[in-house]
């Protein structure tokens, strides 16, 4: 096999790859770029984050409540267990009480503040999700064919490169490298075969004992003109 023979094989898989990938992209733009939908995305976003934070603070406002009663029990059953005789200590431990309740009334008005918060960010997030799924199933319907074609090209990928690896084990580094390179300048054209004794990327005519070098097992023979690698039959 001619060495820029395996390289023009390469060339068929990775434009075919190049292919893929750019329609894929094409495809991610028209479906993510839908204002509707970043919006109503957005929306939801929020809405969880609302509701997230809202939790989290219904959570907090409902320990330090616990917490609170605890120490009223707690400071309650030291007044009334009969262990403290001291009627200083047991008017500090009415007080104690007094202010322990006072503070708690407080902390459950902050738990029912939260409560009633995080109702609202739950209705909230409901609204968005409802608003989301209505639009992301109308977008659905609009763009199923946009959707089975990218699942489609996402395992023909998977195909084709496997195939690459295939196609690369008979070329050397130092042929990749070149292949390569001329990939990045010619627009992913860097094998141009010869056809109708010309160069099919530039149209320059190639003789008859180019063409025979470019039959070459080993070394590889480039375009006069555009300097692409050329592939003869």
């Amino acid at each position: 096999m001619s060495a820029s023979l395996g390289l023009y094989r390469l060339q068929q898989v990775d434009r075919q790859i190049d292919r893929a990938q750019a329609r894929l992209e094409a495809i991610r733009k028209t479906l993510e770029n839908d204002s509707e939908l970043k919006a109503a995305l957005t929306r939801m976003e929020t809405a969880q984050a609302n509701h997230h934070r809202a939790l989290h603070e219904l959570k907090f406002t409902e320990t330090e409540a616990e917490t609170q009663k605890i120490k009223i029990e707690q400071t309650e059953a030291s007044l009334y267990g009969g262990g403290v005789k001291n009627p200083k200590e047991l008017q500090d431990l009415q007080k104690d009480v007094e202010s322990l309740k006072k503070h708690l009334a407080t902390l459950e008005e902050r738990e029912l503040e939260a409560m009633i918060g995080t109702d609202s960010a739950a209705d909230e997030l409901q609204t968005a999700k409802t608003d989301l799924d209505g639009i992301q199933s109308r977008l659905g319907n609009e763009h199923k064919s946009l959707i089975e074609e990218r699942s489609a090209l996402a395992r023909q990928l998977e195909n084709l490169t496997e195939e690459r690896e295939a196609a690369l084990s008979p070329i050397s580094i130092d042929q990749l490298r070149i292949y390569e390179d001329l990939r990045r300048q010619k627009r992913g054209v860097a094998v141009a075969a010869v056809e109708d004794d010309a160069c099919a990327a530039c149209g320059t005519t190639i003789n008859a004992a180019v063409q025979q070098s470019a039959r070459s097992q080993k070394s590889l023979i480039h375009c006069p003109s555009c300097g692409r690698i050329l592939f003869a039959n």
